[in-house]
């Protein structure tokens, strides 16, 4: 039963992730990209094994923290990929304060910290509510 916990559960919580961070851009922006999902995925992915490694250990605060670091870094590898190699334009942050060549700025990375905060208890429900079936002898 491990081995398919440990299948299902990154399966998982990448397309929850994907989806849901797709559907948040297309309620606020009215539109989204492929790469959105990817993006969205792979990153309540790896926050959820940030909160999951780190959460005996750092206080909360420092988690929020480093989660919004890992989102704006991944954030720029997408925005890198997509829209200055691609060259697909599917954002630019070019005209908001303290951006990056136009991939990534400071209010994204503050929006990515307090959203954080809900997706650890989120992972956590998860973890314990849904995969935790798995983990039984």
């Amino acid at each position: 039963m491990k081995l398919i916990s440990s299948i299902l559960e990154p399966v998982f919580f990448i397309c929850f992730g994907g989806i849901g961070y797709y559907f948040l851009e297309i309620l606020f922006r009215g539109e989204s990209h492929y790469s959105m999902m990817l993006c969205g995925g792979f990153a309540f992915y790896l926050v959820s094994l940030l909160n999951r490694s780190l959460e005996n250990r750092f206080l909360v605060i420092t988690r929020m923290i480093l989660s919004a670091l890992l989102i704006t870094f991944l954030e720029f590898c997408f925005g890198y990929y997509y829209n200055l190699f691609l060259h697909q334009q599917v954002w630019d942050y070019s005209t908001h304060l303290f951006h990056y060549q136009g991939q990534v700025c400071l209010t994204f990375s503050i929006l990515w910290f307090f959203l954080s905060y809900p997706l650890f208890y989120l992972e956590r429900f998860f973890r314990f509510h849904l995969f935790s079936f798995f983990e039984t002898p």
